[in-house]
């Protein structure tokens, strides 16, 4: 199935781009998500009618994501406090929902689907975590579990 891109994907392409993928790719995930359009010949016209829209939402999009990264950097750090035995070990373990939780005490702004964890954590220490604000912006911010 060949179909036009209406972003950025990350591993496929960029706005504009007329890619070849899987039927079921294209028809279950990247049209209904708006993110591309089968390649006809009317929606290659609508395309590059609209392309100069297209690309200023992206510009947009990017400048956005790239400020939040800003406000995320300086902030730098979150504390979570989580019950542990003597060892450190965690009763438990820290998910997306408690990152997203101390993000926002610590004034950040981020959703469920931006934070990308590297490990399960399962221990008290320190630990890195990504957040993925946009397919070319991702912000690196140092997560603290404490023992309560």
């Amino acid at each position: 199935m060949e179909v036009i891109l209406l972003e950025r994907v990350a591993n496929l392409g960029n706005l504009g781009d007329r890619v070849t993928v899987r039927s079921g790719y294209g028809r279950n995930f990247l049209v209904p998500s708006k993110k591309a359009v089968p390649a006809n010949e009317a929606n290659i016209a609508e395309f590059e009618a609209r392309r100069a829209e297209l690309e200023k939402a992206a510009a947009e999009a990017l400048a956005t994501a790239q400020s939040r990264a800003e406000a995320i950097a300086a902030v730098g750090q979150i504390t979570i406090k989580a019950n542990a035995g003597d060892e450190g070990k965690l009763f438990g373990s820290i998910g997306v929902n408690d990152i997203v939780d101390a993000a926002a005490a610590a004034g950040m702004t981020v959703e469920r689907r931006e934070v990308s964890l590297p490990e399960s954590i399962r221990n008290v220490g320190e630990y890195e975590v990504t957040f993925q604000l946009h397919s070319d912006v991702a912000q690196n911010v140092q997560l603290t579990v404490e023992a309560e």
